[in-house]
């Protein structure tokens, strides 16, 4: 429990999604928090500070701001994750963490690659996509059917 809320311009880590920096605190323990380029709002139970980390300069009261830097914006991740060679539960760990990425990027379609023979990671693979929340579609590649494709 810390004793002292987070303030602008902190260097946090959220959990599960990473280090990112503290853009606004709100009533109720509520910060607003820029992860890889995208903003969220999460609880302070959701953040730890980072160790060995500063504070972002913040300008005081009558000094000149500096002027914004350009935001190059976070790396694109690939379009596509090829599943072949693995069990059907080090894929579906993989589509995870794949998923995370590309929803983090801002991506609205990645390609997920199964195969087409015996179906067991597809079968698997369309199970859990169908119970995501984040999904809006899913669809085997008319050209391919060794190819899921999954928008976002």
């Amino acid at each position: 429990m810390r004793l002292m809320p987070f303030a602008p311009g902190d260097l946090v880590h959220v959990a599960a999604l990473g280090k990112g920096t503290v853009r606004e605190a709100r009533n109720g323990e509520r910060y607003l928090v820029e992860v890889k380029g995208r903003s969220l709002v999460v609880t302070g139970g959701q953040l730890t500070m980072q160790a060995g980390t500063k504070k972002l300069a913040r300008p005081k009261s009558g000094a000149a701001s500096r002027p914004p830097q350009e935001y190059e914006g976070p790396p694109t991740p690939p379009a596509s994750l090829d599943l072949h060679g693995n069990t059907v539960a080090e894929a579906l760990e993989a589509v995870i963490a794949f998923l995370n990425s590309a929803l983090l990027s801002g991506a609205s379609e990645v390609r997920l690659i199964h195969g087409r023979s015996g179906g067991k990671i597809k079968a698997a693979l369309h199970a859990q996509l169908k119970g995501m929340r984040s999904i809006r579609s899913i669809r085997v590649d008319p050209a391919n059917a060794g190819v899921t494709i999954v928008e976002l």
